[in-house]
């Protein structure tokens, strides 16, 4: 029951916040926001660490300071995602975001193995402390922003269409958004690990943390290239081939036999997801006007929430009728083919460019003014 209560904790002040915080963002200093966000996150952790220290045992305080921390995260999720744009020139908008990811990805790698090393040495208020520590670090550092504006005068963006609106109305964001859309909604392999553990493997909970940290490990291996990957011009080709590796991967460790296989299946998935990302996180930003940037990051920020816990639904539904391995094959399939078809109906996405990205010369080079910057 607890467990649902800790689900219910995190997911509603993420969606419910996410959303606000979009609209916040079109309105205010986006500096401002993600200042107040982390300062927010900083307050919930504070009062973790005085809860553990104190010994307060309440499940629902527990529960609330969670839903404090989440809320502070959400609000400010947006702002954060309109940075690079803001800070970078166009050209570096998709490697300034890769950066973002793989920080990610090396903090799930790295700060579970932490916080448990912590926890068992030196107990909860400890844990927490480092947490909080960590959180000042970072709050340190988004002080130092300079400031970022809103597009429009207070006010102004509340007589223009939702972020929703927006994104449905504009050709490229939509397919970008309904690719990632299917490749979680009908992929997500995390909720079938200990299944396919159990199924195959023993249910040794070794591997049960290989599975975990592979898809980590990948996306760290997809950072270290992505200064190639950001270079490409044709970035929304790249978004549907990753879209498509990610499918068939999971599929593949879906009939995997021998663990290294699956666990390269699972490293090769992590690659093209976290390429996936970064890709259609420089679309969606690059091809947003500033003045719906908040509120179609909103829209980002609810799907990357919302979408894995569809599909976790999903394979947990179809291993229950059938197995895990038929749910990830199918599953794996079905989004490679979702994304196949809107490859080839969508043509805006299939052909995007990212703005700012030279074309590749086959002759000498001649000088450009669009090459210069002011």
């Amino acid at each position: 029951m607890w467990t649902g209560a800790i689900g219910i904790a995190t997911a509603v002040p993420m969606i419910l916040f996410g959303l606000l915080g979009g609209s916040l963002a079109d309105r205010v200093d986006r500096r401002t926001l993600v200042r107040a966000s982390t300062a927010l996150q900083g307050a919930g952790a504070g009062a973790l660490v005085a809860q553990a220290a104190l010994g307060n045992g309440s499940v629902l305080l527990l529960l609330a300071l969670v839903a404090v921390q989440t809320a502070g995260a959400a609000l400010g999720a947006p702002a954060r995602r309109t940075l690079p744009v803001r800070l970078l020139p166009a050209d570096q908008v998709a490697a300034g975001i890769a950066l973002s990811i793989v920080s990610f990805q090396a903090a799930m790698l790295v700060g579970p193995a932490v916080a448990g090393a912590v926890l068992a040495t030196r107990g909860f208020p400890a844990a927490y402390g480092l947490q909080a520590l960590t959180i000042v670090v970072s709050l340190v550092a988004v002080l130092r922003l300079p400031p970022v504006p809103p597009a429009r005068p207070d006010g102004a963006s509340g007589r223009s269409p939702g972020g929703w609106r927006f994104v449905l109305r504009r050709p490229t964001l939509r397919a970008s958004f309904a690719v990632d859309l299917a490749a979680c909604a009908l992929a997500m392999p995390v909720a079938l690990f200990p299944l396919v553990n159990e199924l195959r493997f023993g249910g040794d909970p070794r591997t049960l943390g290989l599975f975990l940290s592979s898809i980590a490990v990948g996306g760290l291996l997809a950072g270290a290239f992505s200064g190639a990957v950001t270079r490409v011009r044709r970035s929304g080709a790249v978004q549907l081939a990753a879209a498509g590796v990610w499918g068939l991967a999971l599929a593949g460790f879906g009939l995997a036999g021998p663990v290294w296989v699956a666990l390269g299946c699972l490293v090769l998935a992590g690659a093209a997801d976290s390429i996936s990302v970064f890709t259609r996180g420089a679309l969606v930003q690059l091809e947003t006007p500033d003045e719906y940037r908040g509120r179609v990051s909103s829209v980002e920020h609810v799907i990357g929430v919302a979408a894995p816990e569809l599909g976790n639904v999903r394979g947990g539904v179809v291993a229950s009728l059938t197995s895990a391995p038929v749910a990830l094959v199918t599953g794996g399939l079905a989004a490679t083919a979702v994304t196949v078809l809107i490859a080839a109906i969508d043509r805006p996405l299939r052909h995007y460019v990212t703005p700012g990205t030279a074309p590749r010369r086959t002759g000498p080079a001649t000088p450009s003014r669009r090459s210069h910057r002011s």
